[in-house]
């Protein structure tokens, strides 16, 4: 395993390069030492051109993208016939799993925002329609350099397709004219200068790209930091077929035993705490799959019951929890200051009927949101992240004043997801079956406060609780049973009196 210390020498920063350059110009024997030593920040190697078949030069630059990870960017060119190619390649490992980065576009200066785009990455800009495949090579350019390449690989063949296909031609040139729009090209501007279009002085449409890359090595810039409201990175779970195409599995119908290689599952031993199993198919791959329900004692707390799948094959995971023991009388309510990154690392279990506020950023999550979860404080805090950021700038209609509020909410969940600053969790369940870790237990927590209090009679109606009767429910059975007679028996005297 390569230590950090060795990363960083093998893989320095883009200015760390530039400065190791710039000392080598300055060096009146700069070629010179660069033979003898080989202090040249970028690696030439002379390589074969496979158009004219003469010998050309490929540069390597082994660098890391802050934030992100180390990366080889690689150029050829051809001095015989003047070819010339580019691309990136990871330097890192292919990740557990698969990311999604989404940023809104919101006003130029994000057109110069850096991407780093692997052959495994698809991009998409939802509100253009567009979605570009992956390829057979990385690229390491810009959202305004992407946007300029798709124009020119569309605008190519446009004279041939006005021809041959005029419908084809009518949509796609009103999509370049979207997409002029936004670099503030008029139509009979040709080869303008890259960056540039993030100086001009114009409106700009509002719109979104997303990087969806399987293999996780993909990338698109921040500004200012993780906290940057435009910004959103989520992870997921490989699906089978995913895991095909980056040949980290192989095709089940290509092996000999085919789908028979799996369908063979083995219940788990039942041990003493009795691990209930039940077989079933996993939603995201097809194989089978088994669910795995255990009852759990929590210390200081009350039993539970957890419910755990987890997929061998593509990695698909999920849990649920449920309460293993009867209604409480009284609900609970818990309240913690969090003050440093160590209180993130508290378990907590939210019930389907907890909620959940934290009143320094205005949050307030209804009871019921989430669903049962049982993780830790900043696991839960990254799910809200999640499942708000993606609602983010939802429609070009909403006001600059909405979009700054937003962004400014946003802005103070990174905040408290990573404990930059104090804040308070406030944990609501009428039935008290949430909990909070005392890491000092037995002991008093001096940060957390637990308050039980008498449901509402609205609490009660709404969980179902009021129509509930556990005594005395057998007479009022019978006395159901009874009350048609008596009713059909009035009917009947009713009738004849008249």
């Amino acid at each position: 395993m390569m230590s950090q210390n060795q990363k960083e020498e093998l893989f320095p920063t883009i200015g760390q390069l530039a400065d190791k350059t710039n000392q080598l110009k300055d060096d009146e024997d700069a070629d010179h030492q660069t033979e003898d030593n080989g202090e040249n920040a970028v690696q030439q190697i002379e390589s074969l051109c496979m158009k004219c078949h003469e010998q050309g030069v490929t540069r390597l630059l082994l660098t890391s993208i802050p934030f992100f990870r180390e990366v080889i960017v690689m150029s050829f060119r051809c001095e015989h016939c003047g070819t010339q190619n580019n691309e990136i390649q990871s330097a890192g490992t292919i990740r557990t799993e698969g990311t999604v980065y989404t940023t809104r576009i919101l006003a130029r200066s994000d057109l110069n925002r850096q991407i780093v785009r692997s052959s495994s990455c698809e991009i998409q800009i939802p509100e253009l329609e567009l979605t570009l495949p992956p390829t057979e090579r990385g690229q390491l350019t810009t959202v305004e350099g992407l946007i300029r390449d798709v124009v020119a690989d569309l605008a190519q063949d446009q004279p041939l397709r006005r021809i041959q296909d005029e419908e084809g031609y009518n949509t796609i040139e009103k999509l370049l004219g979207k997409l002029r729009d936004i670099l503030g090209d008029e139509d009979g501007e040709q080869d303008a200068q890259l960056g540039k279009a993030a100086e001009k002085d114009i409106p700009m449409p509002a719109f979104t790209v997303k990087l969806d890359d399987p293999a996780g090595n993909s990338f698109i810039e921040f500004i200012g930091g993780a906290s940057d409201p435009k910004w959103n990175m989520r992870s997921y779970p490989r699906t089978l077929q995913q895991n095909i195409a980056l040949g980290l599995v192989a095709d089940p119908a290509h092996t000999e035993n085919g789908e028979a290689e799996y369908s063979a599952t083995e219940s788990a031993p039942i041990t003493d705490d009795e691990i209930f199993v039940f077989p079933g198919t996993c939603s995201s791959c097809g194989h089978p799959i088994n669910t795995y329900m255990k009852k759990v004692i929590i210390p200081y707390f009350k039993d539970i019951l957890i419910m755990s799948t987890n997929c061998d094959r593509c990695g698909y995971r999920d849990n649920e929890v449920k309460s293993g023991s009867a209604i409480s009388e009284q609900g609970k309510r818990i309240t913690l200051k969090v003050e440093d990154k160590e209180d993130l690392s508290r378990d907590i279990l939210k019930s389907e009927t907890a909620g959940l506020s934290i009143p320094e950023i205005d949050l307030v999550l209804t009871h019921g949101t989430l669903g049962g979860r049982f993780t830790t404080l900043e696991g839960i805090l990254d799910q809200v992240y999640e499942e708000l950021s993606e609602k983010a700038f939802a429609g070009d209609s909403s006001t600059a004043e909405g979009r700054k509020t937003f962004e400014d909410f946003l802005s103070g969940l990174k905040e408290v997801k990573t404990a930059s600053r104090p804040f308070t969790l406030i944990l609501d369940d009428p039935l008290a079956n949430s909990y909070l870790q005392n890491i000092y237990a037995p002991d008093p927590d001096p940060n957390m406060t637990i308050v039980l209090y008498e449901r509402t009679w609205e609490q009660n109606e709404e969980l179902g609780l009021n129509d509930i009767k556990v005594e005395g429910y057998e007479e009022d059975a019978e006395r159901e049973k009874g009350e048609p007679a008596d009713k059909t028996e009035k009917a009947g005297t009713t009738e004849t009196g008249a």
